[in-house]
C-alpha cells in the first residue's frame, strides 16, 4: 500500500493529528497559538524562519472575549489585514456535546484545511463517564478530538497547561494523567527557562523528530521568534554561550584561542571551561583542547 506523506501545519513543528500544546500560565501560549494561526492561514514564516504553506485555519480563542482577541490580532497583524482564511469563533459546545461535529462541519466547508487550535482544551473536553479513571478520561478525551484530526487529516492543537510541581522531563510537566500525553500525536511543553532566552519549545512526537527550540518573545509585538543555535545555549550564561558558540565553529580550541575568539579575558575561559566541564557542557581533548560533546 502506498500512504501520502503526513501534512504539516508547520513543517517539522506541528504535522497532523493531535498536537498537545502545554505550558504555565502567563507564558505566552495564547500569544504563539494566535500567532502560528494568523501565519498558516497567511502561509507566512512560522516564528519568523519556518515556511508553511497557506491554508483555512480554526481558531477557538475559548477563554477571550471577540474585544481582547481583537485588540491581539491588531498588535501582532500591525496594520495588516487580516488572512481570508482565518475563522475565529470565542464559544463552541463540549466535544462530546456537540463540539466535535461543529468542528467537523467546518472542515467540511474547507476541505483545505491545514490547522484547528482549541484555546483553551479544558474548556471543550467536556465531563468523564461515570466510573472512569482518571487515565481512561484524559485518553478519552483526547481520543474524541484525535478521530476528528485523523478523518480529515488537519492538525489540530489542544493548548493546555502544566502542573504547578517542576518536572525534569517536561512531558512529566503536562497537567492531568499521562492519558493526554500517550493519546496525542505529539506534544510540545513551552517553558520559561532561567537565563537568556525568553522560552524554549519542547517538541516530540509520533511523525516529529524531538527536539528543542529557543524562542524569544516581543510583548509589543506579540510574536513569538526562534533563535539561532541549539536551544541550550540560550539558558546558560553570557559567558557559556559565547563559549560555546565559538567551539561550535572552531571545536578543539584552547582557553587562549577561546578568549582571543570571543573578547574574553583568558583566566575567566579557563575557569569557566573547567565548570562546563564538570556540568557535561564541553569536552576536553589532549593538550588541554576544548569541544563540544559528542
Amino acid at each position: 500500500m502506498e500512504f501520502p506523506p503526513p501534512r504539516w501545519a508547520v513543517p517539522g513543528v506541528l504535522s497532523e493529528g493531535v498536537n498537545l500544546l502545554a505550558g504555565p500560565p502567563k507564558v505566552g501560549k495564547s500569544w504563539l497559538s494566535l500567532g502560528l494561526g494568523l501565519t498558516v492561514a497567511a502561509g507566512g514564516k512560522a516564528f519568523g524562519s519556518i515556511d508553511t504553506e497557506p491554508g483555512p485555519v480554526l481558531y477557538l480563542a475559548l477563554e477571550d472575549t471577540p474585544r481582547r482577541l481583537q485588540s491581539r490580532m491588531g498588535k501582532v497583524l500591525a496594520g495588516q489585514p487580516a488572512p481570508v482564511g482565518l475563522t475565529l469563533a470565542t464559544a463552541c459546545p463540549p466535544l462530546p456535546q456537540g463540539g466535535d461535529e461543529a468542528i467537523a462541519a467546518w472542515l467540511d466547508r474547507n476541505r483545505n484545511a491545514r490547522m484547528v487550535i482549541i484555546d483553551v482544551f479544558a474548556k471543550l473536553r467536556g465531563t468523564s463517564a461515570p466510573g472512569m479513571s482518571a487515565y481512561d478520561a484524559d485518553y478519552a478525551a483526547v481520543g474524541r478530538a484525535k478521530k476528528v484530526a485523523d478523518a480529515y487529516g488537519v492538525a489540530v492543537v489542544l493548548v493546555h497547561h502544566v502542573r504547578k510541581a517542576g518536572s525534569d522531563d517536561f512531558l512529566e510537566a503536562v497537567s492531568g494523567t499521562n492519558g493526554l500525553a500517550g493519546a496525542a500525536d505529539a506534544t510540545l511543553v513551552l517553558r520559561r527557562p532561567r537565563g537568556s532566552a525568553d522560552g524554549v519549545l519542547h517538541v516530540t512526537g509520533r511523525d516529529v523528530d524531538e527536539s528543542e527550540y529557543a524562542l524569544a518573545f516581543d510583548p509589543a509585538a506579540g510574536a513569538w521568534t526562534m533563535l539561532d543555535g541549539p536551544a541550550a545555549e540560550h539558558e546558560v550564561s553570557d559567558t557559556r554561550a559565547a563559549i560555546l558558540r565559538w567551539l561550535r565553529t572552531s571545536p578543539g580550541s584552547t582557553p587562549k584561542a577561546i578568549a582571543e575568539g570571543t573578547g574574553l579575558s583568558v583566566d575567566n575561559v579557563k575557569k569557566t571551561c573547567g565548570r562546563m566541564l564538570d556540568a557535561g557542557q564541553v569536552a576536553c581533548e589532549t593538550g588541554g583542547r576544548y569541544r563540544l560533546p559528542a
